[in-house]
């Protein structure tokens, strides 16, 4: 879900409460991120029975963990806890290194010049290429991770197997570092061009990428979930099916 506010009390009737706390998240039960809350801890209760209320941005999770900093020193940890939020629209599908989704080329107006793009990752290995779109004059763009770094690459000419070494590739944008870390991350693009999309995760074969993705959109377009009302615009190819879990990263 996702998790908009919490709420926190100290135990009823007692002076135990605690007075400074950090927030920790996670979708799976084993790894958890840390809510960052204006670079410091949420300052917690000064008594048992007021309400101290913190609002939330961009927290979805299945589990929240509290963790006690600082506590009434004439008495103990002590707390009475709420969760505000609202259910959460996911659609993901896990790639094992040799599947692939791929987006028929769509008809658009002459009038528009814009391809937009939209994703969540998860992943623990380093590199792959999470979007690849070919258009008109052999023009055509990806977002790859490379050693757990995010690149934007711009390419004129035929898609070649070292897609990222070649050197008429321009890199455009290179963001984060050490991305493979098994949380989610938000991508977005929007391109101005005249570009066809075809969207792959086998360019070049030994650079496949291995993990989630999480609400694909392409210029308004639902990918994972038109794939799996099997629509005839989005094929799906895969050697063997995934044993990747998206709540839950395992790699065979």
């Amino acid at each position: 879900m996702q998790i908009t506010a919490l709420a926190t009390q100290g135990r009823y009737g007692s002076s135990d409460w605690q007075t400074a706390y950090q927030l920790i998240f996670s979708d799976t039960g084993h790894n958890w991120k840390q809510y960052r809350w204006e670079g410091r801890a949420f300052p917690g209760n000064t008594n048992a029975d007021s309400v101290v209320q913190h609002k939330l941005q961009d927290v979805i999770a299945r589990f929240v963990r509290l963790v006690p900093l600082k506590w009434n020193p004439n008495g103990r940890i002590g707390l009475r806890l709420e969760a505000y939020g609202c259910t959460y629209s996911s659609n993901t599908v896990s790639f094992d290194g040799d599947s692939s989704l791929f987006l028929k080329s769509i008809r658009k107006p002459r009038q528009t010049s814009s391809d937009n793009m939209y994703l969540k990752f998860k992943t623990l290995k380093n590199s792959g290429i999470l979007f690849h779109a070919e258009g008109q004059n052999e023009l055509s763009f990806t977002v790859e991770l490379q050693k757990g770094q995010l690149l934007l690459l711009l390419r004129k000419g035929k898609t070649l197997n070292n897609y990222s070494l070649n050197p008429n590739v321009h890199h455009l944008v290179s963001l984060g570092s050490l991305l493979d870390d098994q949380h989610w991350h938000h991508v977005a693009v929007e391109h101005h061009s005249s570009m066809h999309p075809l969207l792959k995760n086998n360019i070049p074969p030994m650079h496949n990428f291995q993990g989630c993705l999480e609400n694909l959109f392409y210029d308004g377009l639902n990918v994972i979930d038109l794939a799996k009302q099997r629509d005839q615009r989005v094929t799906l190819m895969v050697k063997r099916l995934p044993e990747c879990l998206c709540h839950g990263l395992s790699y065979f």
